[in-house]
């Protein structure tokens, strides 16, 4: 079996698999996820080198109090993104430093804060997105994934056939800002058709959406380039045939996630 046959196919079951779990029920949606979570959190214990147990425990303790046993209360919800942000802001610096090769934090306390912003709190937060509106909407999940794999798609094809000014080429020399642009434009144009569908947010509220998604998911794939770039390889597992660890596929969603939701959490 060829390696595109291969890479179609995972990418189906798991494409199938995300949409009809989420959209299921609540319950079939936090599953999913929370088992999400767990092969992330050993994904990315592996690659900045901490305890895989300690980690599991801190993963299992926060889908509870964050999710399972959650009552929903909307001040701690909007703490739990801030401290999110926190960490992915200050990724995001490190990021852009020049003659940056280290992580944000080098000792095992930072690294575990690193666990909880970019991983387990960003998880929680997709789990909490549906609940951001008047009862269980998991269809902004589906959604916010549409433009995350339709920036992805594109930036790919504009990339290919019209890429001649590099992105980040120190820590993505593939990515080019035509195929950025490309993404972009044709990120904006499917939230105002989903605008169209999914009433529960406004059209200029769904290219707010878009345009988060498209440019935080865009950092995002690069945030978890540089973790793969100082770990010394090349896909952050092989759950995915074809495609890598789940890290690999949901990185750039679990970045842009956090940023969403704090601008929603005003404006919904």
């Amino acid at each position: 079996m060829s390696e595109n046959v291969t890479r179609s196919i995972s990418g189906i079951i798991f494409i199938t698999l995300l949409v009809f779990c989420t959209l299921f029920s609540e319950i079939s949606f936090i599953s999913l996820f929370s088992v999400f979570t767990l092969i992330a959190v050993y994904e990315f214990s592996k690659l900045i080198n901490i305890d895989i147990k300690i980690a599991f425990i801190l993963a299992v303790v926060c889908i509870l109090l964050g999710v399972v046993f959650d009552v929903h209360n909307k001040t701690n919800d909007l703490m739990l993104c801030i401290a999110t942000l926190f960490i992915s802001i200050s990724l995001l610096i490190n990021l852009f430093k020049i003659n940056s090769n280290s992580l944000f934090y080098n000792d095992n306390l930072g690294k575990y804060f690193q666990l909880l912003g970019y991983v387990i709190f960003p998880f929680i937060l997709i789990m909490k997105l549906p609940f951001i509106f008047y009862g269980f909407t998991p269809q902004i999940v589906v959604g916010i994934f549409v433009l995350i794999w339709t920036n992805d798609t594109f930036a790919y094809i504009f990339g290919k056939n019209f890429g001649k000014h590099k992105l980040f080429e120190r820590i993505s020399p593939k990515k080019t800002i035509e195929g950025f642009i490309g993404g972009m434009i044709f990120c904006l144009i499917v939230s105002y058709i989903l605008s169209i569908y999914f009433d529960f947010l406004t059209p200029l509220q769904w290219i707010f959406t878009g345009l988060t998604m498209s440019i935080m998911g865009t950092i995002g794939d690069l945030v978890e380039s540089k973790y793969k770039r100082l770990a010394g390889v090349k896909d952050s597992g092989k759950i995915m045939p074809g495609h890598g660890g789940l890290l690999d596929r949901l990185d750039s969603i679990i970045f842009a996630t956090p940023f969403l939701y704090f601008i929603l959490f005003f404006i919904r």
